[in-house]
């Protein structure tokens, strides 16, 4: 495993071969495994182990970066000479600015651990047992099962010439579980830092459950419903609007947020912050240029409150025109490895849920709606309008009638088209947040809601 030690002694070699005004080092890399299953048997394990060297180099305005994966002095020496090389003939960047300093960086045990040595040591047989189990309960129920058990342990690592430390290591380990019937289907996923809090049986009898549940779907017509949506439907959905939530994208008016920023969008019920620390997050303390990540709160109460930023994005956004439109601007620690185009983004999404004593679970948000639709999750979602944040996409595995405050019957699946910005002003209930994973983007955490007027526009053939 790459320790601070080896990152420290990987730079002494770079800086031994630079000759530049200033030079970055970034390293990643660890170790993954993964068991892969479908018909109810394990038909792959693969496990590899890998690290990454990328070197940024800096001459008067010009940067450049060059990456290798062989830590050989000839391999460190010709990456950092290609790095140079490519830097000299660089037209010089006017918003460049020198590498952050060591007082940008993270102090010491900044962040909660995210390293579990029971999820580092994971062997094939404990992922084969866990797979076991699940394949056992779905042939109990006459189904049959298919996904991924896997595992990983990794660290990053940015030093550069200004004295700039950051290290971080994080394990991972993850389930994802389909159970498939004659015309109906299940599904479950769930991802932690620590396999203890990975149940997989529990996933199973969730998804096969819903698959069982589901048979025989009904159809009924497209139209505006109320809908519950699962955690994991909630996240693919409103993963598309961060990416917006930063001072490029504004600068680049290709952010939804343009002329929003300060104005109330959402609901009253709506907050969300950006926040690495939270205890149900995961993910390094600090960003591509190694500066300290800061809890954001994004929006409060249905209103756009702010932006994260990189540094030079920050420099640029006060000297732009829109400087007046965009509330607080200073450097957030969000910024991706330099040079990059996107500047910088949330990545540690965290919904505040509801207020104290106002959480309802999903069977209460059932019994409470007199028709409506229970979506588990949602897939091949896309983008029709960016700036009215309009999606379109598919319902998929488990998707269910709620009739007088009971789930009835599966549906046949659903095409949308929902703006994100109408659903969450439309939120009537939500759950207590939770760590989510899905398929479409990055695990957050969120709650389950329930939104009225959710716009189904199409029925699928199954």
């Amino acid at each position: 495993m790459l320790n601070e030690t080896k990152a420290q002694q990987l730079f002494e070699k770079v800086r031994k071969y630079a000759t530049a005004d200033e030079v970055e080092l970034l390293l990643a890399g660890g170790k993954s495994a993964l068991t892969r299953f479908a018909n109810n048997t394990i038909h792959q394990n693969v496990a590899e182990e890998s690290y990454f060297l990328s070197i940024r180099t800096v001459f008067d305005g010009r940067t450049a970066r060059a990456t290798t994966n062989k830590f050989d002095d000839d391999s460190i020496r010709r990456a950092v000479q290609n790095a140079e090389a490519i830097a000299r003939v660089q037209h010089a960047d006017a918003d460049l600015l020198p590498l952050a300093g060591a007082e940008m960086a993270p102090r010491s045990g900044d962040a909660p651990t995210r390293f579990y040595d029971q999820t580092a040591m994971l062997t094939a047989e404990a992922r084969a047992a866990g797979v076991h189990g699940i394949v056992e309960l779905a042939k109990k129920n006459d189904l049959t099962a298919a996904g991924i058990f896997s595992s990983s342990s990794s660290a990053e690592a940015i030093v550069n010439s200004k004295g700039l430390f950051a290290y971080h290591q994080q394990t991972s380990a993850e389930v994802s579980i389909t159970m498939l019937a004659g015309d109906s289907s299940g599904w479950q996923k769930f991802n932690s830092p620590n396999v203890d809090h990975v149940n997989p049986l529990e996933l199973a009898r969730i998804a096969a459950q819903k698959a069982k549940q589901s048979a025989g779907p009904r159809e009924i017509a497209p139209g505006k419903y109320t809908v519950i949506l699962e955690p994991a439907a909630v996240l693919d959905l409103v993963g598309f609007m961060f990416f917006d939530f930063g001072g490029q994208a504004v600068l680049d008016e290709r952010s939804f947020l343009n002329n929003r920023i300060g104005k109330k969008l959402f609901g009253e019920n709506i907050t969300v912050y950006d926040d690495c620390r939270h205890p149900l997050q995961s993910g390094a303390p600090f960003d591509g240029e190694g500066v300290r990540r800061e809890r954001v709160e994004l929006v409060n109460g249905g209103v756009v409150n702010r932006v994260v930023y990189a540094r030079a994005t920050a420099e640029k956004m006060k000297k732009s025109p829109l400087l007046a439109t965009v509330g607080e601007v200073r450097p957030t620690g969000h910024g991706f490895p330099l040079p990059n185009e996107m500047g910088e983004a949330p990545m540690n999404i965290v919904f505040a849920g509801p207020g104290a004593g106002q959480a309802k679970t999903v069977d209460q948000m059932v019994a409470s709606t007199e028709r409506g639709v229970l979506v588990t999750r949602l897939w091949y979602i896309r983008e029709v309008d960016p700036y009215e944040k309009m999606l379109t996409g598919m319902t998929r595995d488990g998707t269910f009638l709620v009739e007088n405050g009971k789930v009835t019957a599966g549906l046949r699946n659903f095409r949308f088209n929902q703006s994100l910005i109408e659903m969450l002003t439309a939120v009537e209930a939500m759950s207590e947040p939770v760590r989510a994973s899905g398929e479409e983007s990055f695990d957050m955490v969120v709650p389950a809601m329930k939104v009225r007027d959710f716009n189904f526009t199409e029925v699928t053939k199954f």
